[in-house]
């Protein structure tokens, strides 16, 4: 066989020898990212190989969870457990939007209070230690 003919992973998609193998077909991965983004872009191999890593190394993730479950036959349910902190991950990002506004409206109401304190409280100017010792001295 030469470097280029095609031959097949243990598991995964028909590669070149001088390639790795994927677990998913690439050309899927790519349909789904041009999917969802716009027209004008071109994306790079290595993002296209990174994507089906990453999609890869997600899916062990999951598997691995789903294999903490008590039971032969893993369900729906142990699957959905698996998934619940990915799919969690919109609802974090809303939760930390919203905590960010919260601060930013205390922060802002912080500032009127120290104007307000500012602008109320007016005191004299009092001389420092320095100042008073030295008066002392003389």
């Amino acid at each position: 066989m030469t470097k280029k003919e095609n031959i097949t992973g243990k598991e995964g998609v028909k590669t070149e020898s001088n390639e790795r193998s994927f677990a998913f077909p690439m050309a899927s991965v790519v349909r789904i990212m041009k999917k969802e983004l716009d027209s004008d872009k071109m994306i790079r191999s290595r993002v296209k190989e990174e994507m089906n890593i990453w999609l890869e190394n997600i899916c062990k993730k999951i598997a691995r969870r789903m294999n903490k479950s008590e039971y032969t036959m893993v369900e729906l349910d142990d699957f959905r457990t698996a998934i619940e902190p990915y799919e969690m991950i919109d609802d974090v990002e809303q939760e930390r939007h919203r905590i960010v506004a919260t601060l930013e409206k205390i922060k802002e109401d912080c500032d009127s209070l120290i104007r307000d304190v500012n602008r109320k409280f007016i005191t004299p100017p009092t001389p420092s230690y320095h100042e008073k010792t030295k008066e002392a001295s003389e």
